[in-house]
């Protein structure tokens, strides 16, 4: 998703064509790839991919007045598996994939940098019959002074298989520090999932509320030539239990976990 693109990780060998030396005058193209291979893919503190592995990858085009647009994917595993247990009325066949595009524009003001944006999750897959489908919309906006950013993403209508829920926000409140010249990055998070809508409201009345909080502390390394490696512990107060909405076939989706990624952009 769009989010940090330095989440988690395993092993993962990028390989790339040498190219033609260019002059040093020449710009900086405007296109750029990413690749990354996660020990779990968790997004808002949720594994998308059960507790397993996961592969990543994303193409992204910045223009130097401030506008962008990308797409970014990775393999899951949740929707399948909500289908193959009847955990959710969500769940889809042969739903390996999640696919982003997005779009927005970056810009400063001050002291103070800003995004705002538009993101669209894809999840394609055969549903279930009366399904609501997993593709969601969501806008957002954010802003960084110094190490701190907030972030607001605000949904347009259904959310990751909840109907009916415009107007729910996630709040993401992040600092990353960087240590000297070292290549080292500290960072802290917590974010808050709040639900909002008909269907929020009874699920949480029959002990399965999707609302919740997250929270995550990562150390990270830029190893050079656009290699990266993160090592991140995260875990959300998520309802846990057979009929709770996060937990699947057993698992709790929202638990504890330390996740170790690499990363490529090139």
């Amino acid at each position: 998703m769009f989010k940090s693109k330095l989440l988690n990780i395993l092993i993962l060998t990028a390989l790339s064509a040498p190219g033609l030396a260019l002059a040093d005058t020449a710009p900086a193209s405007p296109f750029s790839a990413n690749v990354a291979l996660t020990t779990n893919y968790l997004y808002r503190g949720i594994s998308q991919s059960g507790a397993k592995p996961a592969i990543q990858g994303g193409f992204d085009y910045a223009n130097a007045n401030g506008l962008y647009i990308g797409t970014w994917g990775s393999s899951i595993s949740w929707l399948g598996d909500e289908y193959t247990t009847g955990a959710n009325p969500a769940g889809a066949r042969d739903a390996g994939l999640e696919l982003d595009t997005y779009g927005g524009y970056k810009g400063t003001a001050g002291v103070v940098s800003y995004d705002v944006g538009f993101l669209r999750y894809n999840y394609p897959g055969n549903y279930a019959p009366g399904a609501t489908k997993a593709d969601t919309n969501e806008v957002y906006g954010a802003v960084t002074y110094s190490i701190v950013t907030a972030k607001l993403s605000y949904s347009l209508g259904d959310l990751f298989g909840v109907s009916n829920a415009q107007g729910s926000t996630y709040l993401d409140l992040s600092a990353n520090y960087p240590i000297g010249d070292s290549g080292y990055t500290l960072g802290a998070h917590w974010g808050k999932q709040a639900y909002k809508g008909s269907t929020a409201d009874q699920l949480k009345a029959n002990g399965a509320d999707p609302s919740y909080a997250d929270y995550k502390l990562s150390v990270s390394k830029d190893m050079g030539s656009g290699y990266g490696v993160s090592l991140a512990y995260s875990k959300t107060n998520a309802a846990t239990g057979a009929g709770t909405f996060y937990t699947v076939a057993g698992n709790e989706l929202g638990k504890g976990i330390a996740v170790l990624a690499l990363s490529r952009t090139f």
